[in-house]
């Protein structure tokens, strides 16, 4: 180890300082750009949030893309804007606060060009050819191609952008052409680019516009900031798209004109795949190469959690820099931790996506494993420090699902004595279960991270197989009970679409999630699965049963399957994949009844019925909270006072069933908030709001 530090020096090349043209990062960690859903709204929040990331050991904590002109904004998403003298007060708010801890501020200048709908500002959209504006919405609006005086305005409007964040003290300014999000990009594409003049055609003219940017961009800023390009270099979809071979030729010819070089992959949902579809590093096969292209340093992703990982990227000549987004959320002190040899302390990311729901529902950031991302101004929550305790109130936590674990362990750094019990023999609860499930081996790391931390914690005593009653509760002696007895899966099909308990028949097995992992399949091998939850529950059991041999249809009320991972990028890619497992799908038709033999569902549009054969049911609909214990011991409330129980609280899904992140997030907020006053009338947290013009 080394002695200062207690850091395994095989990792001291990830503290190594990277020139970056003007400036020097102390380490080798990058935050690369990413979305949080606050954007311009929520500056504070967002400052704070970046600061905590350079408070944690990140050498370059970068914003999300910023918006240059008011020509090309991506209303109703809540990015930065940089548009004017206007927004500058907000963000020097972000460069300072990432300054103070030692870290390099970057920011990515975005023109949005044929993805920006321009919903607010109402100016037509330009591109470089006539094409429909490329949106998550499809919004019924059409970009024109823009003409050499359009051109020149874009420069222009470019440099500007760039000389404002230069005066608000930014180190590191962006010429993005990445992600299907960039004019830039739109240009290098020979689908989005059909242009005839020196803009278009050959690989040389497409990259006109790109070269001239990046020159200008060096040029205004350059003997300050670095100038770093972040570019697509696969798009996935072959040689009809920008594919790593053109990608190596854009860098041949702009090789060392920018200070760095970022890699992704395009679409967004290709860069930010889940850990159902991508593993740790599965961009290196994408980016491995273009390094030898250029004498610049290059950072690149892959949602790199393991230092071993990140040290193989650098010592191989893949990459400079270790780029992360997802990372960065999950943990933003992982690279103290490195430094630190506390490697078992770090919350790994599990690649849920659930950060990037934030941003495609305009609400603030959200992490499964770590609790107080988006919250740091808001609640003036700190990840890795939290307020002692307020009294030595003794608390039992009844249940050791992910509101449980995280609940004890909040409550014992405080310092209180807790009591965790457990139903069953194995901690997580539902995270153990689904953690069983294809593809979701990842987010177990939930349930490590927490029973890891428990484990450190000698005021935490932890009971498995401890089935509790009321009387039981009532012995115990603790002034607080907080109940995270989880939820379970409903079996009468009602969820969105049925709000009522359907009737089933004689002749079709009837099954739920909560079978299924509890190792009991269907006996039949026709298996209808009725998914209305819309999240990733229903296409990750039907892989279970296509694994199992079973012929699978997939019925849903939706227009599509597992719509709401549309917040989370993986729609297509688990539409793609039931596909290609020869998983039947019918769409905008909802259950309505089964027996006999067959499963009868019904048109969402005009009711009409329409049967098929089936020998078993599989109902992905709503939850139940498991709560009978609340409801016994709310039955004794009389007995409280001789108990000592001063109150009981449910958390998580045991309250109202959520996503894994609400459970986590429940379990932390009961342990922060244990010993204060209830804030009931007014917002819990702090809010800005927008000043009223003269």
């Amino acid at each position: 180890m080394t002695a200062a530090t207690g850091r395994d020096p095989r990792y001291d090349v990830l503290f190594e300082p990277v020139r970056l043209g003007p400036v020097t990062t102390r380490n080798r960690f990058y935050q690369v750009p990413h979305c949080n859903g606050m954007g311009y709204r929520d500056p504070s929040a967002v400052a704070r949030l970046r600061g905590i990331k350079a408070e944690g050991g990140w050498g370059v904590v970068c914003t999300e893309q910023a918006e240059i002109h008011h020509t090309s904004e991506i209303t109703p998403f809540i990015e930065l804007r940089i548009w004017d003298e206007a927004d500058l007060p907000a963000l020097a708010r972000t460069t300072a606060a990432i300054h103070e801890h030692g870290a390099l501020a970057g920011i990515e200048l975005a023109y949005n060009g044929m993805n920006g709908p321009n919903l607010m500002s109402r100016e037509v959209p330009l591109g470089p050819s006539h094409l429909p504006i490329a949106t998550f919405t499809a919004d019924p609006v059409q970009a024109r191609a823009m003409d050499k005086t359009d051109i020149a305005n874009l420069r222009r409007w470019h440099r500007n952008a760039a000389l404002r964040a230069r005066d608000v003290g930014f180190d590191i300014i962006y010429v993005y052409a990445a992600h299907g999000f960039s004019i830039f990009q739109h240009f290098l594409s020979r689908r989005a680019n059909t242009r005839s003049d020196e803009y278009g055609g050959s690989l040389k003219n497409r990259v006109r516009l790109l070269r001239e940017v990046i020159e200008d961009t060096v040029e205004a800023v350059g003997a300050t900031s670095a100038v770093a390009v972040r570019l697509a270099v696969d798009e996935m979809i072959g040689p009809a798209g920008i594919h790593k071979a053109e990608a190596e030729e854009v860098i041949g010819l702009l090789a060392d004109l920018p200070d760095l070089w970022d890699l992704t992959l395009s679409g967004w949902e290709n860069d930010s795949r889940t850990s159902r579809f991508a593993g740790e590093g599965a961009e290196e096969a994408f980016v491995t190469g273009l390094k030898q292209l250029t004498s610049k340093p290059v950072v690149g992703v892959g949602r790199f959690t393991s230092p071993d990982a990140m040290v193989r990227q650098v010592t191989k000549g893949v990459l400079d820099l270790i780029g992360c987004a997802r990372p960065s959320i999950a943990d933003p002190f992982l690279p103290n931790k490195i430094a630190e040899g506390r490697l078992d302390d770090i919350r790994e990311c599990i690649g849920c996506n659930m950060c990037v729901s934030g941003d495609m529902t305009m609400s603030p950031i959200r992490c499964t494993q770590n609790p107080t991302m988006g919250e740091e101004w808001r609640r003036g929550w700190h990840p890795e420090r939290i307020a002692p305790k307020a009294n030595d109130a003794r608390v039992l936590v009844v249940g050791a699902g992910p509101a449980g674990l995280e609940a004890a362990r909040a409550l014992g750094l405080r310092g209180h004595d807790v009591t965790l019990a457990e139903a069953t023999r194995d901690l997580g609860g539902r995270v153990h279960r689904e953690a069983r499930l294809p593809g979701l081996a990842a987010w177990g790391r939930v349930r490590d991270y927490r029973v890891g931390q428990i484990d450190k914690l000698a005021n935490i005593a932890v009971f498995r197989e401890s089935r509790l009653t009321a009387d039981d509760v009532l012995g115990f002696g603790v002034s607080h009970v907080v109940l995270a007895t989880g939820s379970h899966w409903r079996r009468d099909g009602v969820a969105r679409f049925h709000l009522e308990p359907m009737a089933f028949s004689e002749g079709v097995e009837i099954l739920t999630p909560d079978d299924l992992m509890a190792g009991r399949l269907p006996m039949g091998e026709a298996v209808t699965l009725y998914d209305d939850d819309h999240y990733y529950m229903g296409s990750v059991l039907a892989e279970r049963l296509v694994a199992a041999g079973k012929r699978v249809t997939f019925v849903t009320p939706a227009s599509e399957v597992a719509n709401w991972t549309q917040a989370t990028l993986e729609q297509g890619h688990i539409q793609r994949r039931l596909l290609e497992l020869g998983v039947e799908i019918i769409t905008a038709r909802a259950v309505s009844g089964a027996g006999g033999g067959e499963v009868e569902t019904i048109c969402t549009y005009t009711a009409r019925p329409r049967r098929h054969a089936a020998d078993a049911l599989l109902l992905v609909t709503a939850r139940l909270p498991d709560d009978a214990l609340y409801h016994a011991l709310m039955a004794a409330h009389a007995d409280w006072p001789t108990a000592g129980i001063t109150n009981i609280t449910r958390i998580g899904d045991a309250l109202a069933p959520a996503t894994i992140a609400a459970a986590v997030y429940a379990g932390h907020r009961f342990a922060r908030e244990l010993g204060t006053e209830p804030v009931i009338d007014t917002p819990p947290f702090l809010r800005e709001v927008a000043a009223l013009a003269d």
